[in-house]
């Protein structure tokens, strides 16, 4: 199976980069500067420092992931075979700015989390692109990736419940493995009550206001089920009202906005005869 890596460098390498095979002398060596462009968190130089040695290049990275960076920051310098990397550089760029980019929006509003409470995980959702590197950028800056995929554990969203019903799917979800979670998506105070009496391990609260979620806490404890599950907020949360949300006596908030509508993080490749 290709990696991430591999897929974007066959879609963009075609049937070969003619102009720097027609321009750059064969045996040409030479030495690339990565430089980034704006502050950031710097996320993927690891994982991309495995890919360009497979192509004889030698990376030394300056700034590590999870660092800070200042704009005008060298963060990696990359030694080699000109054409090689030449053939690389787009896609090394475009990897490296996505995850600092994803990366940097995490860090920050785990951050502005954890001001007003502590025990909160911000967790990412699957709505990727980079699949599991987007994942990984989230854990570099401070959060939780959620499932890695449809695998980890059992989670029962509202397309489930409009096939099967609510109580149906949560007990036939029971029949799972212990060693399997089970999560059910609520769009009620009620349905929650509902899904804790049945034993769930965790509850979505999908698109919920935060007085909402405060309510859903109030029916849960006057019936002694809080402490029984786990919280999860999503649908709705944005950097501008996500304190509201922490605040709440919740476990997890997930937002796909971490990866889905993150801005990717400028970075150049300058590259000059070694």
């Amino acid at each position: 199976m290709m990696t991430m890596f591999e897929k974007m460098l066959r879609e963009d390498l075609g049937f070969g980069d003619i102009t720097s095979e027609l321009t750059v002398p064969e045996g040409l060596e030479a030495k690339g500067m990565v430089t980034v462009k704006e502050d950031c968190v710097v996320s993927g130089l690891e994982y991309l420092s495995e890919k360009v040695e497979k192509f004889g290049l030698e990376i030394d990275i300056l700034i590590r992931d999870g660092e800070d960076a200042k704009k005008g920051d060298v963060v990696a310098v990359i030694k080699g075979n000109a054409r090689k990397m030449l053939l690389v550089e787009r896609v090394f760029i475009n990897i490296l700015g996505r995850m600092s980019g994803i990366t940097t929006t995490t860090r920050r509003i785990v951050n502005k989390v954890r001001e007003v409470n502590s025990n909160v995980r911000i967790a990412a959702t699957r709505k990727t692109f980079m699949g599991r590197l987007d994942k990984i950028a989230v854990i570099i800056g401070g959060g939780d990736p959620h499932r890695w995929n449809l695998a980890d554990h059992v989670l029962i969203k509202d397309n489930h419940i409009a096939l099967v019903g609510l109580e149906e799917a949560v007990k036939r979800a029971k029949k799972a493995s212990f060693v399997r979670k089970v999560e059910v998506e609520v769009i009620s105070p009620q349905d929650a009550v509902k899904v804790a009496k049945m034993g769930v391990d965790i509850i979505l609260l999908d698109n919920f206001k935060p007085r909402d979620v405060s309510r859903t806490i109030e029916l849960l404890n006057r019936n002694s089920l809080r402490n029984k599950v786990m919280l999860e907020v999503s649908g709705g949360i944005n950097e501008g009202n996500i304190t509201e949300y922490a605040k709440c006596n919740i476990d997890v908030i997930s937002m796909g906005s971490l990866t889905h509508s993150t801005k990717s993080v400028d970075f150049s490749l300058e590259i000059q005869p070694a």
